[in-house]
């Protein structure tokens, strides 16, 4: 028993000796090789589970070495990797791969990456130019506007303007992610024209795409199928990067069902405009817009637009506008996708006189004063003329002759009240309570169409009675945002003395957001949607005020300047 055990000790020894000969050779030999881990993310830092990961090593011509998965909290590792220059390859269901090369792998050294997947949008901002200058720090602007769609062609800073600048630079990318909207709506702001927007449920799209050295896109359309398709298409391209600064070319195409008889009505509006710096102190905007509408027959028609801003003093600027058509209600001034889809009901209001199809429209001259009262206050005093061929006038009941055209679908009329020749004045102050509160004030003298004897729509002295003539309207507006809820509200009432059928001072009213009687819009973010979604409600003329009986107390037709209507629904932001 004792040489077997004796045996069995002298075995042990010997593999003691053994192990301890090999194991700093085989250590040594681990630590040769190189180890490499990384996180996989989206754009915005989320970490993303189940990521492919290929290792490819470039020292053997491309050869896939090892393939990896990330765990839940993004990351994936590996450390038996000889060193050497390799490439690494991320995929995952619903981003686009991502590749890094030449990635170095030495010796006992940890390699580190941080891989970021971009989504088919996201990608797009490698096309987005770098800014030449910073962001604004203040966000409080008084935007000026020209012609029927309301263009930028003036920002009224605490700073005094500068006019040699006429291209602005677009937005970083690290400031704004957001460059497609979406929009669930029902209802309409303006009912009762074919070339308005219908009022139903819609679905309404809006994306914003950087070209390079091009410029910007802007790209809007929305679809109703209820009562009959309907659809609008709306572009803005912006080769300056920026809207009010450049040339700015605008296409709108409409098309609505019209009449009894399910017509296909269509509409269509070209507008090309330039900015031009004629000095440090002296800007020039000036354009045109090309319409045509009609079904059955059409019409057309090329109507110029043209601005000339000013600095005359410190705090002082001027303004002369002359203009061939008559401005829309906007809103919503958030950014460019929400104004590429007010450019969808940017096409003027088509009448019918003698069975035919006419625009609404005329001239419209206006010499404006602006004064910095304070870094907080300002004021503007204006003084215009308008003179209008076809003046719209809105109603609801049924139609009593031809010359009232009936919607198809609702009891809305539209009628073509002749034309108006009015002066008028106009005195505009605004101040800034707090950092999200905003106050305007409004008076106007203005001229509007107005009854000058019975109404009667069965008569054929109907437009005779009818006559135009100048009223006094004071308006004040709040508009604000409540900082720790986010909503965003604005309310303004406009009082108007004496009954009018017709809008009196359309551009004061487009350039001060204040419609007649009563209007409310808020925005409210949804919460735990990070902003995304928001909730959109808009009521004009909330208290239906205005309203005229056309035809005596019995009548069922009634005209207003305003109708009482209400858009809401949901937006969400990609």
């Amino acid at each position: 028993m004792k040489p077997i055990c004796r045996s069995v000790w002298r075995m042990m020894a010997w593999a003691i000796v053994a192990v301890l000969a090999i194991g700093p050779r085989a250590t040594a030999k681990q630590q040769g090789y190189g180890t490499l881990s990384g996180v996989v993310s989206d754009p915005y830092g989320t970490p993303q589970m189940g990521a492919t990961v290929w290792l490819i090593s470039e020292d053997l011509g491309g050869r896939t070495v090892s393939q990896l998965l990330s765990n839940q909290y993004g990351a994936f590792v590996t450390d038996h990797l000889k060193p050497g220059s390799y490439s690494v390859r991320v995929s995952l269901a619903g981003f686009l791969p991502a590749m890094q090369v030449h990635v170095p792998v030495s010796a006992d050294l940890t390699t580190t990456l941080r891989v970021r997947m971009n989504s088919v949008f996201a990608s797009l901002d490698t096309l987005r130019r770098k800014p030449d200058a910073t962001s604004e720090t203040d966000d409080w602007k008084w935007v000026l506007r020209s012609s029927a769609a309301t263009r930028t062609i003036l920002q009224w800073r605490d700073t005094d303007p500068d006019f040699t600048a006429t291209a602005a630079s677009p937005e970083h990318p690290g400031t704004q992610r957001v460059h497609g909207l979406v929009q669930f709506t029902n209802g309409a702001m303006r009912p009762g024209s074919p070339s308005s927007l219908p009022d139903a449920p819609a679905t309404t799209v809006s994306y914003e795409q950087p070209i390079g050295n091009l410029g910007r896109l802007l790209i809007a359309g929305q679809m109703s199928y209820e009562r009959g398709a309907s659809g609008s298409f709306a572009s803005v391209w912006l080769p300056s990067g920026a809207a009010g600064r450049g040339p700015e070319t605008v296409f709108v195409l409409h098309q609505s069902k019209f009449g009894v008889a399910g017509l296909a009505f269509q509409e269509m509006r070209f507008d090309q405009s330039q900015q031009i710096a004629l000095s440090d102190r002296l800007s020039l905007r000036a354009g045109a817009e090309y319409v045509r509408a009609g079904f059955v027959s059409s019409v057309a028609a090329l109507r110029p637009h043209a601005r000339l801003d000013g600095h005359l003093a410190p705090g002082w600027s001027a303004s002369f506008l002359v203009a061939s058509n008559p401005p829309l209600d906007h809103w919503e001034r958030a950014g460019a996708l929400e104004s590429a889809i007010q450019e969808l009901d940017s096409l003027p209001t088509v009448l019918f006189h003698g069975g035919n199809p006419v625009l609404e429209g005329g001239w419209h001259e206006e010499f404006s004063i602006r004064h910095k009262l304070t870094s907080r206050a300002k004021i503007e005093v204006a003084a215009f003329h308008d003179s209008i061929q076809h003046q719209a006038l809105f109603g609801s009941g049924p139609a009593a002759t031809p010359d009232f055209v009936q919607d198809t679908f609702s009891q809305a009329l539209l009628y073509d009240g002749g034309g108006a020749n009015s002066w008028g004045t106009r005195v505009t102050y605004r101040r800034k309570i707090f950092d999200h509160l905003e106050v305007a004030g409004l008076y106007d003298w203005a001229g509007a169409l107005t009854p000058s004897g019975p109404l009667d729509p069965a008569s054929a002295d109907f437009r005779n009675n009818i006559a135009t003539r100048n009223h006094h309207s004071i308006a004040a507006r709040v508009s604000g945002k409540v900082p720790r809820a986010g909503t965003q509200f604005a309310a303004s009432y406009k009082w108007i003395s004496g009954a009018t059928l017709s809008r009196m001072d359309a551009f004061g009213e487009a350039e001060s957001e204040m419609d007649p009687n009563l209007h409310l819009s808020i925005r409210q973010p949804l919460p735990g949607l990070n902003g995304r979604w928001v909730a959109l409600a808009d009521v004009s003329n909330a208290l239906c005020q205005g309203y005229v009986s056309a035809g005596g107390q019995d009548s069922r037709i009634v005209l207003v300047p305003v109708f009482r209507a209400f858009r809401g629904g949901v937006s969400f932001q990609f």
